[in-house]
């Protein structure tokens, strides 16, 4: 990937990941109506301290591809927050799918981008 590219797509990543972990604790942008099935799922993450987890693994993420840091770790860490939002908007929310859709892209591209470096992890 030209690195040109790469460098944009890691700052508007990284920056897309700490606005919406911040907003998991400063609540600065409403969530919207959710279903009730929604709600209640959202409110046991609540309630079990998991979305202040994903919080700082997402704050975590984008403060690594800001200081282009771990940045490649990161990204497999967030693939399973990312795989789950989808799973949670397709299921429960379908109507507001669209930023669970864009972190998966962007984590998906920036897995691409990593690529070299995952070689060690993937030889059998």
């Amino acid at each position: 990937m030209n690195s040109k590219v790469f460098l944009v797509l890691r700052i508007i990543f990284g920056l897309f990941l700490l606005v919406f972990g911040f907003n998991k604790f400063f609540h600065y942008m409403e969530f919207g109506k959710m279903s009730e099935a929604a709600m209640n799922y959202f409110s046991a993450l609540m309630s079990t301290k998991t979305l202040t987890i994903v919080a700082l693994v997402e704050i975590l993420a984008g403060i690594s591809l800001l200081i282009n840091k771990f940045g490649a770790l990161m990204m497999i860490v967030l693939l399973i927050i990312s795989v789950n939002a989808i799973l949670f908007h397709a299921f429960l929310e379908p109507g507001s799918i669209s930023g669970a859709l864009i972190l998966l892209f962007l984590n998906v591209v920036m897995l691409f981008a990593y690529k070299q470096r995952y070689h060690g992890i993937l030889r059998p």
